[in-house]
């Protein structure tokens, strides 16, 4: 399933990756991020670098949906909660998972409830994307307090 392979855009407006990255080990320092693969990984284990609440991919190395192939363009993915998910990509079956700036269910792990956006906007980033976000690493840091995890 390759929506569109040859599909090219310039409109690469919004944060890259390494932006991306700051955003996310700002606004929660306690965030434990490994790098490998061509992708960032984004846990709150520092031990055993798992589960991640995010990721961020630049390659087809891990599937080939997206077409990271095109230059400049990246995927950040994000575990939500269940009514997250079905709010933000819950209804679309069958998406375009080469669109840029939209919101989509994850093309391997939307059963996980995982969403994913191609190269969000500034103005997605900020009013969607960050939100999102923080619903992500929320749930997986309530996860972890409910098992008693984060106890030293």
């Amino acid at each position: 399933m390759f929506h569109d392979r040859d599909m090219t855009t310039t409109d690469r407006s919004g944060p890259g990756p390494e932006a991306i990255v700051s955003h996310i080990t700002e606004t929660w320092p306690e965030t434990d991020v490994v790098q490998a693969m061509n992708a960032w990984f984004f846990s709150l284990d520092h031990e055993q670098h798992w589960p991640n609440y995010a990721t961020l991919v630049t390659t087809d190395e891990h599937d080939e949906a997206s077409n990271l192939s095109r230059p400049g363009t990246f995927r950040l993915n994000m575990g939500v909660d269940r009514d997250t998910f079905e709010q933000v990509a819950g209804a679309n079956p069958d998406p375009d998972y080469t669109a840029l700036d939209t919101v989509l269910p994850h093309p391997v792990y939307a059963a996980q409830r995982w969403i994913c956006i191609v190269n969000p906007s500034e103005t997605t980033f900020r009013e969607v994307v960050a939100p999102l976000l923080t619903v992500a690493h929320d749930r997986l840091a309530e996860q972890r307090a409910r098992h008693g995890l984060d106890k030293e």
